[in-house]
């Protein structure tokens, strides 16, 4: 392809330095040459919906320094041509697991596998999903020192993935989803995370063990789970005593709180507690919509993930226990209709997948499935850009290409606001100015 005017090629974009050779007119060593991102067409605030022709965006020192009218910057500094592309922010996945992946060798994974093991996996399902798009997610399940290992490696430069919000270890309760579950009592004695706990004050402490270990986000699972090897239901599983000391020790220690919820108790519950959003939502009722509506109250329905469960539940090849199969069959087929009557009802959406439950870099298959649950494509873009950027408290830095922002900034041959899969084949991924991917 023609798209990429550098002086001295694409070699080494991808690595984990991204640095680009100079122009001979640049600036000295010290001071990074600008970089020109020629833009047919450009969504660079998808709150406005407004599609602009002819930009040219000027990166500086890893953000968005300008954007000028017309294609500009030949002799002045590396030229990207997305003349003819469709540029849009960096995409948010609010919900993945990067340390690990749904297969058939899953369970003998979760005792052979050490949290070294775990970084490096994920490192590479890091790359993955920088690769398709998402420059930023928000990690909502993994054994604490492997995500923020990874977390840590990623902000140094060490590994290519996307910048990484980390919630670390669930807090759960004792034998409910996210503690160790099908296993023999002692594998569950060494398995079983600091995060689980029983009564408000030992979730107090659960929760302030996870901030001091590095917790940028507080996750906790309000109800029972598919993928917990357990017959212990789907509703509610903290009491409301224990998700009010939860939310209330997050918040006064400046964490947000979000919450694994299919049964109706459970989302209620967790929501009229204060919590901050919901992850899946399944069975929310119109009570559910009207708490739904206090502001900066999301829901992050993960279309992708129930799709997933059911088809592998219902195929020859399912390779879940009978515990899961059972669970994965009653709820996939009902997350479209939630979202459905979700969007209907004004609640907030954020875009999230729970990616690793289904494979990682098809993270794009969510805008479909949230097309189909009756969102607009726009709408649908929305939530993994502005809204996903509002839900995780981070719309300084994500969601939107304007000046002074972090250069994070996508392309696809196609028009999303058209057919919105054409996300699901990235052609340029830019991270913090940063080439990483270029076709």
């Amino acid at each position: 392809m023609k798209s990429l005017h550098w002086i001295a090629g694409l070699m080494g974009l991808c690595a984990a330095s991204g640095a680009v050779a100079q122009s001979p007119a640049a600036a000295p060593a010290s001071v990074e040459a600008a970089r020109f991102v020629q833009a047919g067409r450009l969504l660079a605030d998808p709150a406005t919906g407004r599609v602009e022709q002819n930009k040219t965006l000027v990166i500086r020192d890893g953000r968005v320094a300008e954007i000028r009218d017309g294609f500009v910057g030949e002799g002045e500094g590396a030229v990207v041509d997305l003349r003819n592309a469709f540029v849009l922010p960096g995409l948010i996945d609010s919900h993945v697991h990067l340390t690990g992946e749904q297969n058939p060798n899953s369970r003998l994974e979760e005792v052979t596998q050490s949290p070294a093991d775990q970084a490096m996996v994920g490192a590479g399902f890091a790359r993955k999903t920088l690769m398709a798009g998402f420059t930023t997610v928000a990690d909502l399940g993994a054994e604490n020192s492997a995500i923020f290992a990874l977390r840590e490696a990623v902000k140094r430069g060490d590994v290519v993935g996307p910048r990484i919000i980390a919630a670390g270890s669930a807090v759960a309760v004792h034998g409910g989803h996210g503690d160790a579950n099908g296993f023999r009592a002692d594998i569950l004695h060494l398995l079983s995370p600091e995060s689980v706990c029983s009564g408000a004050d030992d979730c107090m402490r659960a929760v302030r063990l996870q901030v001091r270990s590095g917790a940028d986000i507080i996750k906790i699972t309000a109800t029972g789970g598919v993928l917990s090897n357990t017959a212990a239901g789907l509703a509610q599983q903290f009491s409301d005593d224990e998700l009010a000391a939860i939310i209330g020790a997050a918040h006064r220690m400046g964490r947000q709180v979000t919450a694994h919820a299919h049964g109706v108790d459970g989302i209620n519950a967790f929501l009229k507690a204060g919590g901050d959003s919901v992850e899946h939502g399944t069975y929310l009722d119109a009570e559910s919509i009207r708490l739904f509506k206090r502001p900066g109250t999301y829901l992050v329905p993960t279309l992708l993930a129930g799709d997933f469960v059911a088809r592998i539940a219902a195929s020859p090849g399912n390779f879940f226990t009978p515990a899961q199969t059972a669970k994965a069959l009653e709820i996939g087929p009902k997350m479209l209709d939630m979202a459905r009557r979700a969007h209907d009802g004004g609640v907030r959406i954020a875009f999230g997948t729970d990616t690793g439950v289904s494979a990682h870099g098809d993270n794009a298959q969510e805008f479909a499935l949230l097309v189909k649950a009756g969102l607009s494509p726009l709408e649908a873009i929305q939530a993994a850009t502005v809204a996903a950027a509002e839900h995780l408290r981070i719309g300084d830095q994500a969601g939107k290409i304007t000046v002074g922002m972090p250069a994070d900034i996508v392309a696809v041959s196609g028009d999303p606001l058209t057919d919105v899969r054409a996300l699901e084949k990235m052609r340029f991924v830019m991270k913090g100015g940063t080439v990483y991917r270029a076709e």
